[in-house]
């Protein structure tokens, strides 16, 4: 009898670690699926903020984009995959680009951009000054010259519904690990 006891106690030993792994598991699906996503970036627009390949982990649960944040519009949009862009204006602000200066201007500031490559000197098919309809974002990538983005009507303004989250953290390459500004 005390030999039958030990088997059931270790048979239920076995049982309690797999319902705490499945348990663990469940919850970090939840969790990604409901809070947190992982997204790869595909492309240049976003040099030198983010590589061709960094993968990140993106912020969506009660997210309210402001302008300056990176963020991840989905990929129901028109070119049919994720982007990442940064938010340069919201609804009812007034965008202005000076493609000889390389300036942009977001309702008669000048935009102190740090993080971009380079002036902003490619335009695409936007008359500027431009308002954002309300609802709507104006997205730019850092690599200006190398991005396709709002400036273009083949991408338009954005619907803040169509918005993922924020961009937090990028968690590969581990030698770039660190938050997004």
């Amino acid at each position: 009898m005390k030999e039958q006891r030990s088997e059931t106690v270790r048979g239920q030993g076995v049982l309690e670690w797999y319902e705490a792994l499945i348990s663990a598991a469940l919850v970090l699906v939840l969790i990604f699926s409901f809070f947190f996503r992982i997204i790869q970036v595909d492309g240049r627009s976003m040099v030198p903020t983010l590589a061709n390949g960094d993968k990140l982990i993106v912020w969506g649960a009660g997210y309210q984009p402001r302008r300056g944040d990176v963020v991840i519009v989905d990929s129901y949009t028109t070119y049919g995959k994720p982007l990442v862009k940064r938010v340069i204006a919201a609804g009812g602000d007034t965008v202005d680009i000076d493609y000889s200066t390389g300036t942009v201007e977001v309702n008669g500031e000048v935009l102190q951009e740090d993080y971009i490559a380079e002036p902003t000197y490619l335009g695409y098919d936007v008359v500027f000054p431009y308002t954002v309809p309300e609802g709507r974002l104006f997205v730019m990538g850092d690599n200006r010259n190398e991005s396709l983005d709002s400036r273009s009507t083949y991408i338009g303004c954005i619907d803040e519904r169509d918005i993922l989250g924020k961009v937090l953290v990028r968690f590969l390459p581990l030698s770039d690990f660190g938050v997004i500004k």
